[in-house]
């Protein structure tokens, strides 16, 4: 959904376009109102804003579905009494059994028009049993082409669309009535979308031009892109079930929407010249459907990460630490409203780990050992065998030569310790940091050690430092 409504956004801003949204929210058992929000708000976190549609309102308004329910049901009435569409009372089971002699008898399974030319006395049997008719599309008997904006030139055959329901027998309308009926009354030009919904384009192009002889529209189809299936492993078509699906999962690992825009581009679109570091802006300016590939796109979870890298690594200092607060204040290091020393801590500290970090929620082990207070700091379980016997002698040397030492800056800190433990004790440099490291800041893996304990200062490196050679 993401990636469609990203290359729908950069073609209206790319053309000078209007950016339609609109709520698909016809279906009563799945969609809700918590469902709704959640769209709005993570079209807001993207950064996609939309000319159209709920919150900014319209010329064609309501753009929420479930709010035009009266204007489907007038328009299914008009398509019935002008005879483009009829009451279809075949039930699930028969429609079933004659699908499988369909394709038994080597057939083009599909709806077979039974109920197409049925008398008033089938009709009254019909409801005579309580059954309760679908409304179905009567498709005209022959071939639809039409111009795809990606693919070019395609052509359905007749036999291979056949009538469709466009409501349900609940009288509840179907995406197949109300998306056309709204492109229709909403004056849409241009649609991209996915290429599983190729083959409803016939059926609905036959729809437009009936809703234009019933006066619903100007007569006016849209022009259609479909876009290239994104695949995932195995080269399946990645479904909504997938965890590289849900955009909530990307929100709350912290990766950055400039990021997965970026990422969400490359699959099915390139930008020119080997690029692929760029903002949804600079793809707007230069954004062709040329350049979509017909080909599936493979989703790359790797490559995704790096390009977040890559984002966090271009951020300023500043705006890095106002990116990283709202997971250090979810994991409970600082407040809602962090202090000024606290905010001095994290000007200091984020270019330490903005080299490192695939995603900001890093952050979160990257700083602790500089948020925790001193009761709560902890090493982990799978680097203490660092902090061994045979390391006392190596932290014991640290100390003695950090506790006199008069300045407290990265460079002497650095001197100092090489002096006293590469040198001094003649130690290899990662036999000689490693303990140090995992005794200062808990893990093996951290920022730089020596800007790290400048940061948390001397009586705190201290502390740790007895700690650990007492607990050695």
């Amino acid at each position: 959904m993401v990636r469609t409504a990203l290359f729908n956004w950069a073609f209206a801003r790319h053309t000078g376009g209007t950016f339609v949204f609109r709520i698909e929210d016809t279906d009563s058992a799945r969609d809700s109102e918590e469902s709704y929000n959640a769209l709005l708000d993570s079209l807001r976190w993207l950064g996609l804003d939309w000319d159209e549609g709920p919150e900014v309102g319209g010329e064609y308004g309501p753009y929420r579905q479930s709010d035009r329910l009266p204007v489907y049901a007038e328009v299914a009435k008009r398509l019935r009494a002008g005879g483009f569409a009829y009451d279809c009372y075949c039930s699930a089971t028969e429609l079933e059994a004659r699908r499988e002699l369909a394709k038994s008898q080597g057939r083009t399974p599909g709806y077979d028009g039974k109920c197409r030319e049925l008398t008033d006395e089938q009709i009254s049997a019909y409801e005579d049993e309580g059954r309760e008719p679908v409304l179905r599309f009567r498709m005209p008997d022959r071939d639809y082409e039409w111009d795809d904006l990606v693919r070019g030139s395609i052509t359905f055959a007749a036999e291979h669309v056949p009538d469709y329901v466009l409501v349900r027998g609940n009288g509840e309308p179907l995406y197949t009535l109300v998306n056309p009926v709204d492109d229709a009354l909403m004056r849409i030009t241009h649609v991209l979308r996915g290429e599983d919904l190729l083959s409803s384009t016939p059926r609905q192009i036959a729809l437009y031009e009936a809703l234009a002889a019933i006066g619903v529209s100007d007569g006016t189809t849209p022009r259609f892109g479909h876009l290239p299936y994104v695949m995932g492993e195995g080269n399946r078509k990645l479904s909504k079930r997938d965890p590289e699906s849900s955009l909530l999962m990307y929100r709350e690992t912290g990766y950055l929407p400039e990021a997965l825009l970026n990422y969400l581009a490359l699959l099915g679109w390139s930008m020119g010249d080997d690029q692929e570091f760029f903002s949804k802006e600079q793809m707007a300016e230069v954004f062709t459907l040329e350049r979509v590939n017909q080909n599936p796109a493979r989703f790359d979870l790797v490559k995704c990460t790096a390009i977040n890298g890559d984002w966090i690594r271009s951020l300023a200092p500043a705006e890095l630490v106002e990116r990283i607060t709202p997971f250090l204040v979810t994991a409970g290091l600082i407040p809602q409203q962090p202090t000024a020393e606290q905010l001095a801590l994290l000007a200091a500290s984020a270019p330490l780990i903005q080299e490192r970090m695939e995603n900001l929620s890093q952050s979160v082990g990257m700083l602790s050992f500089l948020l925790v207070p001193p009761e709560r700091f902890v090493v982990d379980a799978a680097d203490l065998g660092v902090l061994g016997v045979e390391a006392a002698s190596t932290l014991t040397a640290a100390r003695a030569v950090l506790v006199g030492l008069p300045t407290w800056r990265t460079a002497a800190i650095h001197e100092a310790l090489t002096g006293a433990l590469v040198d001094g004790l003649g130690l290899k440099p990662k036999l000689a940091f490693t303990p140090l490291r995992v005794a200062i800041t808990g893990r093996r893996i951290s920022p730089p050690l020596f800007e790290s304990m400048e940061i948390l200062g001397k009586s705190g490196c201290l502390a740790r430092l007895d700690a650990a050679i007492g607990g050695g």
